[in-house]
Formats: structure tokens, C-alpha cells, sequence
């Protein structure tokens, strides 16, 4: 019979680690949105998910604006940010090289990282809550508002991208475009507006999950390294799987949760890279991610 202690243990590992998978998860997606739409993938994406935090940050403790409102702005002003920076450094790179583009898209996350630190400086700063603080016991098990609190929005914002992409018009026209570019301009669709709109979305999404981060740990430059760990959760779930990518992401943030309470912190940091390593040598194209056979 299993140690009731054991079995408490793992329960709040796996709890705390759903609540950061969810984040994963959502960090995840604005990476395969612009990769479906665009063939970008996008190493910014972690620096625009700690912009985005820092934003809010900006507008709640700075500007005192009410919570609701802020969340607003901070999801308009991220949009804009998602369209300019399309708009500036990627709309020129069409038909470059692949590594171009890259390095493209590494420069900008070192060019935003300066941004933040240089407009918010370097030190840790407690981000707003806008849930209770007081844990929540059931039957000798303790869960955070706050843990909670990120795994219904998260769900709940998966929930509504999902039924985006499958009924809305735009949301159909973004999946042609990621289908097939010419057959979509054949159609009629835009694909210069369907290229801006997924780097506004993907900027959004990134936003509400670095909200949702800093609600849970704290706020600094350096959790935009985030998104570097949430590669792994992409790989895993496939690039191009929507699908794939929140699975991934919840794979990813219970079983590095659950190795960093075993094993400890240090094992914790490169659990995630492990299972890349492991899943680029059995199943390259990830879970969901569809197999591309090239004919000669």
C-alpha cells in the first residue's frame, strides 16, 4: 500500500506542474501559430511572453489602472506589438533563407530582453495577484488559488482557439494559409493579413502567459527563458499540431515538476531537454505532427 505522505507529495507536484504545462502550453501554441501560418519559428516568442507580463506590470502598478482594464490594454497593446513587429522584421524576409530568418528572430529576442530590462531594470519584482493568496485543503491535500486559477484560464483559452481555428472565418482562413499559400491566394484569402493576424495572436497568447507565470512565480527579464524550455514541449507535441502543442506543454510541465521534486532542482532544469533529445531520436515529427515524405 502506498505512503499517504508519497501520494500527497506527488499529488501537489502534479498539480503545480499542470498549472506551469498549462503556461507550456499556451507559450507553445503562439510558437506553432506563426509556424503553421508563416514556416518562422519563432525564438522571440519567450521574450514577448515576458513583454507582455511586463506591460501589464506597467499599466496595474505604474499607471494604476484596474486589473480587468489592464488586462485589456495589455492585450491590445501586445497585438499592435505582434503586427509591427511582422510588419518590420519578417515581411522583408519573405523569400529569404531559412537561417536567415532565424537569426532574425534571435536578434529580436536579444533586441526586446534589452528593451525590458533597460525600460523595467533587472530586479525581481512581485507581480499583482488578482487571486486569493489563502491555499485551498481538501481531505489533507493543498492547492493554490493561484495554480488553480491558471489551469482554468489556460483550458478555457484552449477551449476558445480551438473553436477559432475550426468555425470562425478567419480562424479557417489561417489553417488554408498554413495548407497551402498559393491555393489560398487563389481563393482569395489574404495572406499578407493572415500572416499579421497570427503574429498578433501569437503575441497575445504569449502575453497571457507571461501574466499567468509571474502570478505564480515572479517578474523578471529572465523568464523569457521560458520559451526557450517550451521548445521541447513543441518538438514533442509536433510544429505543426496545434493539438500536439498543449500536450506537449502539459507533458512537459508535470513530468519536469515531478523530476525536480525527486530528483531535485538541478535535474528539474534539463529534464525538459532530455525528453527533446529522446523524442528527436524516436519520433522526430513529434506525437501529433504530421511525417513529410519528399519523392525524388
Amino acid at each position: 500500500m502506498m505512503d499517504w505522505e508519497f501520494l500527497r507529495n506527488l499529488f501537489q507536484l502534479i498539480i503545480s506542474g499542470l498549472a506551469v504545462g498549462s503556461i507550456y502550453s499556451l507559450v507553445a501554441l503562439g510558437f506553432v501559430i506563426i509556424y503553421k501560418a508563416t514556416d518562422i519559428f519563432n525564438f522571440a516568442q519567450g521574450e514577448l511572453m515576458s513583454l507582455g507580463a511586463f506591460i501589464c506590470y506597467f499599466f496595474i502598478v505604474q499607471l494604476h489602472i484596474p486589473i480587468f482594464w489592464a488586462f485589456i490594454l495589455t492585450f491590445f497593446a501586445t497585438a499592435i506589438i505582434g503586427l509591427v513587429t511582422e510588419e518590420l522584421f519578417f515581411r522583408p524576409m519573405v523569400g529569404e533563407p531559412i537561417f536567415s530568418v532565424i537569426m532574425v528572430t534571435i536578434g529580436l529576442s536579444v533586441f526586446l530582453k534589452g528593451v525590458i530590462g533597460f525600460s523595467w531594470g533587472y530586479m525581481i519584482k512581485k507581480f499583482p495577484t488578482f487571486v486569493s493568496e489563502a491555499p485551498v485543503s481538501f481531505s489533507g491535500f493543498v492547492i493554490s488559488p493561484a495554480h488553480l486559477t491558471t489551469i482554468v484560464v489556460a483550458a478555457v483559452l484552449i477551449v476558445i482557439f480551438a473553436v477559432f481555428f475550426k468555425c470562425s472565418t478567419l480562424g479557417i482562413g489561417m489553417r488554408a494559409v498554413a495548407n497551402d499559400q498559393d491555393a489560398s491566394l487563389l481563393m482569395g484569402i489574404s495572406v499578407r493579413k493572415i500572416f499579421g493576424l497570427s503574429w498578433a495572436i501569437s503575441s497575445v497568447v504569449a502575453a497571457i502567459g507571461g501574466i499567468l507565470l509571474s502570478s505564480i512565480t515572479y517578474l523578471h527579464p529572465s523568464s523569457s527563458m521560458v520559451g526557450i524550455k517550451v521548445f521541447p514541449a513543441v518538438v514533442l507535441g509536433g510544429l505543426d499540431s496545434i493539438m500536439g502543442a498543449i500536450v506537449g506543454g502539459i507533458i512537459i510541465g508535470i513530468v519536469e515538476n515531478i523530476a525536480g521534486g525527486y530528483l531535485g532542482g538541478d535535474i528539474k532544469e534539463i529534464t525538459s531537454f532530455v525528453i527533446l533529445i529522446a523524442i528527436l531520436m524516436l519520433k522526430p515529427y513529434g506525437l501529433f505532427g504530421k511525417e513529410e515524405i519528399e519523392r525524388v
